[in-house]
């Protein structure tokens, strides 16, 4: 009797095969989805940029901290967008509020505080999740490493 070649993949090799890549697609979505969320969250701070540049120089011309986006020539909040941020604004105490839409989670802020040395006359900024709560929070893991942990 001859022996036919085997021609093909079994059933069970191809069974083994959709499985690896169920397990495969299964690891690799969520972190791509952090990847992609913290990469909006640092449009953020890019749009973020021309306000802290705003409080800087209002800050060194005039001896205090700026109280809305107007004391720092920018727009309104509601005018500065992307396409993850709804707002970017200029509070009390020259604090610069991030807020991002639905594409990281809606309504959840991020927040750059002006830490003004008294002896040099700088600022260091420090960078944070804002006081959203519940699902609205920014997850540690979208946040800039700048931002962790401050």
């Amino acid at each position: 009797m001859k022996k036919r070649a085997q021609q093909g993949f079994t059933l069970i090799e191809l069974m083994i095969v959709v499985a690896i890549i169920g397990i495969l697609a299964a690891v690799a979505l969520p972190a791509y989805q952090d990847y992609t969320k913290r990469a909006r969250v640092s449009e953020g701070l890019t749009l973020a940029s021309a306000a802290k540049t705003g409080v800087t120089e209002y800050y060194t011309s005039n001896n205090k901290l700026p109280t809305s986006n107007s004391d720092v020539g920018l727009p309104e909040a509601n005018k500065i967008v992307g396409t993850a941020v709804k707002s970017v604004g200029v509070g009390a105490n020259g604090v610069i509020t991030v807020t991002f839409n639905d594409k990281v989670a809606t309504d959840a802020t991020l927040t750059l505080t002006p830490d003004v040395t008294t002896s040099t006359g700088s600022i260091a900024w420090k960078c944070r999740a804002g006081a959203s709560s519940g699902t609205n929070a920014l997850p540690q893991s979208v946040l800039p490493a700048e931002c962790r942990g401050t």
